[in-house]
């Protein structure tokens, strides 16, 4: 008697849950996703602007480096400034983005930070010395720190959990796809044409944007229900009972506080996912992206690719492909096994990048990988590069499978709503902080480990993010935002 009195509850609990999810499931197949996607595409202008601007200084600094103005070209030191500059202003923009996301809502955040991408890009276009230059980088930067940290917000927060981990993913797609555009473009226009193109996805997503409705989640946490529930209808088609949704989302936002202050660092519900967070970002930095695609040329001019700018051209189509891919299966595989299976993949073609530099570099004297290049017998590089080659295709991919795309997307799920700015932006500001510190440091490190060394140290700290991923981050998969941040609660 007393064992069925015990195990009561926790079946009514089950039943309760089944109900829950069997109405949630009659819900969703009512849902028209159409003007949700549509919504999303005018969102996803952003990122692709943010990849642009991460692509332009490819082809761009080449041609700066060359040019006959002395006032417009650049030493080696100011051409690494122009590239890296970019990662200052987006750390800024992340605190920005943190603070207006809360203030005057998604939708308005989206539509202001493309005011600096335009800007900035018009700096460039009429630039006359270095500063213009410079100014330029700071305020695409600027505005990609905003749209790294909204974006992933406002679909979010639009998407229901059939779509939310394939349409989440497709921030990371656009980005790559803009990187990929930018050096297609390069290959045909000159640096200003080129930024004069690269200012069109911003401007597009200004007007776009205009015609998109706020995210229901932010409209109730204002009070706002009737703005909310035109906003739901608009998102999920008019066969849709859309009031369910609204009740559902209005029981969680009467659930938690309103405003954010110092003692709620110490619920779970708001340091757990931040330190979930903050540490995927570092660990997506560490993974060694930016070393990779900073030598990337390098590699395949030993493998007799003659014209790096092809070279990058494929480097770039090979995350295009490999993100869409983790985008189609996100929502399949779930976010976790996506994770597993890409820091596996990298560790293992890192530790084959250390095995390769080791055997090119005969002489164990912490030279450079440029000095690897110029004093290695030629015979040895030539026969392997094939394995440098190989195991960069591998990482790339490896990459664009999961870490590429993952830590944004679960950066916008696992936050409460009264945390989602300033969690969003500390994640951001770490992201952009590690990829500087990486940029500038990276030749640093390989005068002091070795090439080997250096990719043998982010081979091993993949390894440590498989780990880190199995024990602390929680599979998203199919739950919603409100279920998300129960599980971080402990209920």
């Amino acid at each position: 008697m007393e064992y069925d009195e015990e195990t009561r509850p926790l079946l009514v609990n089950d039943e309760e849950i089944s109900e829950d999810r069997l109405e949630q499931d009659s819900y969703l197949n009512k849902v028209k996703n159409g003007k949700l996607y549509m919504a999303t595409f005018a969102a996803v202008l952003g990122p692709l602007s943010f990849g642009f601007v991460l692509g332009y200084s490819s082809p761009a600094i080449p041609e700066l480096t060359r040019i006959q103005d002395p006032k417009l070209q650049l030493s080696t030191d100011e051409a690494s400034w122009f590239g890296s500059v970019v990662t200052i202003g987006a750390a800024l923009g992340g605190l920005l983005g943190g603070w207006i996301v809360g203030k005057i809502g998604r939708k308005l955040s989206l539509m202001f930070c493309a005011i600096p991408f335009i800007f900035g890009f018009t700096s460039i276009i009429a630039a006359q010395n270095h500063w213009m230059l410079y100014v330029g980088r700071v305020l695409t930067g600027l505005a990609s720190g905003v749209t790294s940290l909204v974006v992933p917000l406002y679909i979010s927060e639009m998407a229901h959990e059939r779509v939310r981990g394939t349409i989440g993913s497709c921030v990371q797609l656009m980005v790559v796809t803009g990187i990929m555009g930018a050096y297609i473009t390069g290959l045909f226009l000159d640096w200003r044409w080129l930024a004069v193109v690269s200012s069109i996805p911003p401007t597009l997503m200004l007007v776009f944007m205009c015609f998109m409705p706020e995210t229901p989640r932010f409209l109730l946490s204002q009070g706002k229900r009737r703005e909310a529930v035109e906003a739901l209808r608009f998102l999920r088609g008019p066969d849709a009972p859309t009031e369910w949704e609204c009740a559902r989302i209005e029981e969680a936002c009467k659930n938690e506080e309103q405003s954010l202050s110092l003692s709620d660092l110490k619920d779970p519900g708001v340091y757990k996912p931040l330190g979930v967070g903050i540490m995927m970002m570092v660990f997506q930095q560490f993974t060694g992206i930016n070393a990779i695609m900073f030598y990337a040329e390098t590699i395949f001019e030993q493998a007799h690719f003659k014209s790096s700018d092809v070279a990058t051209v494929i480097v770039a189509a090979t995350q295009v492909v490999f993100t869409a891919v983790a985008a189609f299966v996100m929502d399949r595989a779930g976010r976790k096994a996506l994770l597993i299976l890409s820091g596996v993949t990298m560790c293992i073609s890192e530790a084959v990048f250390g095995v390769y530099f080791k055997l090119t570099v005969m002489k164990h004297d912490n030279s450079t990988l440029l000095s690897a290049v110029t004093d290695a017998p030629q015979t040895p590089q030539t026969d392997l590069a094939w394995l440098a080659v190989g195991s960069m295709g591998l990482f790339i991919t490896g990459f664009a499978l999961g870490w590429g795309p993952t830590p944004w997307l679960i950066m916008s799920e696992i936050f409460p709503t009264r945390a989602r700015g300033l969690g969003s932006a500390l994640c951001v500001l770490t992201n952009w902080t590690c990829a500087f510190i990486i940029t500038k440091t990276f030749q640093d490190l390989m005068d002091l480990i070795t090439s080997a060394g250096t990719f043998w140290m982010f081979s091993a700290l993949c390894a440590l993010n498989v780990i880190f991923t199995a024990v602390f981050v929680p599979e998203t998969k199919g739950k919603t935002l409100e279920e998300i941040q129960a599980h971080f609660k402990g209920t």
